[in-house]
């Protein structure tokens, strides 16, 4: 299957799940991210989950970070549609949130975290395969930030379901996660 395959594939296959499915696959996933030695962190790129697109509930690891480690800087993309391009925007409590194109929650803050000070990134995705390649939605804003990260920058990725074989149309700039979780699962690439 090339990407277009995988992504309508595994994009019907998180649709076909219900509410009660996820919320547990999302518990097993916690349990498993608390479990894979994730170092002491300064910095986190995390994403709002798509609500509309059955996304896993990565506020549960951005909070279990965030309670690990108090003084942890939690950053939220805003994404520039006419360039492709993404910034990582500091966020607190206070934050307010915006629903922009395509169900991206986005926060209205000003201050930026450089690419080079973000310590991990959760990279979204719909399905990925035994090397830590991705499918995403297909924009390609997380391959071009990731291109502009530290080489330890750590790249994590949630998923309801297990790593495919391969995926064969992969590009040259896409970049690899280190690490994948799902609900039975610890991917370590």
């Amino acid at each position: 299957m090339n990407k277009k395959e995988i992504r309508d594939l595994y994009r019907q296959k998180r649709l076909d799940l219900s509410e009660q499915e996820r919320t547990k696959m999302d518990d097993l996933m916690l349990i498993r991210f608390q479990s894979a030695g994730i170092p002491f962190l300064e910095s986190l790129l995390s994403y709002w989950p798509i609500e509309e697109n059955n996304e896993p509930d990565t506020h549960l690891f951005t909070e279990y970070l965030k309670f690990r480690n108090p003084e942890l800087k939690v950053c939220y993309p805003v994404s520039d549609f006419s360039d492709r391009s993404m910034q990582a925007v500091i966020t607190d409590i206070d934050t307010p949130f915006t629903k922009h194109a395509l169900n991206i929650y986005e926060p209205q803050g000003r201050e930026i975290l450089p690419p080079d000070e973000v310590d991990l990134v959760f990279v979204p995705l719909l399905a990925f395969d035994e090397e830590g390649y991705r499918v995403g939605y297909g924009k390609g804003f997380y391959d071009v930030y990731l291109a502009s990260c530290r080489p330890d920058c750590l790249k994590v990725g949630f998923s309801y379901f297990d790593a495919v074989k391969a995926i064969p149309d992969r590009h040259e700039f896409d970049v690899p996660l280190d690490l994948c979780i799902t609900p039975f699962n610890l991917y370590v690439f």
